[in-house]
């Protein structure tokens, strides 16, 4: 069985092909931050304009990478939601196209079950487990119990870890993407010089808040001039911020991992996805804990911890090998909850 995914549904263009024995045939993505680094951000419009200027050649290449042709897939899968809604469309258009052209099955995935599979492709982890899905517009903890069965346990309130990450590192000047920049930079910095605020600690639940730690750099940083802010200051600010984030995730997945262990007795795993797994200092912190529960942590490897083609095909082959396709009339989703069932939280946006 061979898929061909396509993802499209922020800043990068992606497409790649996996077939059922696991193996990644071909996985091409092209990363935009040249585009969106002069705005300190990702402009959804330019977004949509690159995925629709590049996404036909890298389709190309992938075929050709994997040696096939269209007639030899078995399914076409793309992601259907969340994200900007104009790559989405993109990327939906240019699958049913395929699909259609080829005769072929087709398959909307959600951009989140992509990572949220990932580790089945990479690891074979078997269900269920747990999950804790951290990315730039997402942090969540849910039990995996199968395809296309999510039950979240937590969420933010408010930012999510990475959008923190992401804000805290344009406050200290550290450009764009952030995130990578603030892991850098806090290697060679004092994590204890700044006594930063660790939201929601010690408190019953899964839920994590991040605005608050956000707005305590903002008043470090307000308190020293300009000229004072040096590259010592910025590293130890960063350092301080990366280890308050690390022990309230720590803190808020410890009771996601009591809960899992009560209700899940046969789990054993606890899976770290999205772009912010690609973080090194987060991963060794969830290793200790992983370690003094008894569970193992599991998460991609660095290169499909962010945005790719490869997990949205094996997520669409997971999906298809169950008999499930989509009518090529569906529709793009800018909002795509894993568990549409999860009461809302007060005082969360719009992604909780």
């Amino acid at each position: 069985m061979i898929v061909l995914g396509i993802e499209t549904s922020c800043d990068e263009t992606a497409a790649a092909v996996v077939n059922d024995k696991r193996e990644i045939l071909a996985n091409r993505v092209l990363s935009q931050l040249d585009d969106h680094r002069p705005y300190g951000g990702v402009v959804p419009e330019i977004a949509a304009r690159a995925h629709l200027e590049h996404l036909d050649r890298l389709v190309a290449e992938a075929m050709d990478d994997a040696g096939l042709e269209f007639s030899d897939l078995d399914a076409i899968a793309c992601t259907g939601g969340p994200g900007l809604i104009g790559g989405v469309m993109v990327g939906t258009m240019t699958a049913k196209a395929i699909a259609f052209a080829a005769q072929k099955p087709f398959l909307a995935v959600n951009h989140l079950e992509g990572h949220a599979l990932t580790v089945r492709l990479t690891d074979d982890v078997p269900f269920p487990y747990l999950l804790l899905l951290v990315s730039g517009g997402h942090c969540q903890v849910l039990i995996v119990e199968g395809v296309g069965k999510y039950k979240r346990i937590g969420t933010t309130i408010d930012d999510a870890v990475g959008e923190a990450f992401d804000k805290t590192a344009k406050m200290m000047g550290l450009g764009y993407p952030g995130g990578p920049a603030l892991e850098q930079i806090a290697t060679k910095g004092n994590p204890d010089r700044f006594g930063l605020p660790r939201p929601l600690r010690g408190r019953a639940g899964c839920d994590f808040s991040f605005s608050g730690l956000k707005t305590a750099v903002r008043t470090y940083m307000d308190g020293f001039p300009i000229d004072q802010q040096t590259e010592e200051v910025k590293a130890d600010l960063a350092a301080s911020f990366q280890r308050a984030v690390g022990d309230t995730l720590i803190d808020r997945t410890r009771n996601a991992v009591f809960e899992f262990m009560r209700d899940y007795p046969t789990g054993k795993t606890l899976v770290l996805a999205g772009g912010v797994a690609a973080n090194k200092y987060l991963r060794g912190r969830l290793t200790e804990l992983t370690d003094q529960a008894g569970m193992q942590l599991v998460a991609p490897p660095l290169d499909l911890c962010t945005d790719n083609a490869a997990m949205i095909a094996w997520a669409g082959l997971e999906r298809f090998r169950l008999g499930e396709r989509d009518d090529l009339d569906f529709k793009p989703r800018p909002r795509w909850p894993l568990d549409p069932e999860a009461p809302k939280r007060p005082g969360a946006g719009v992604k909780a």
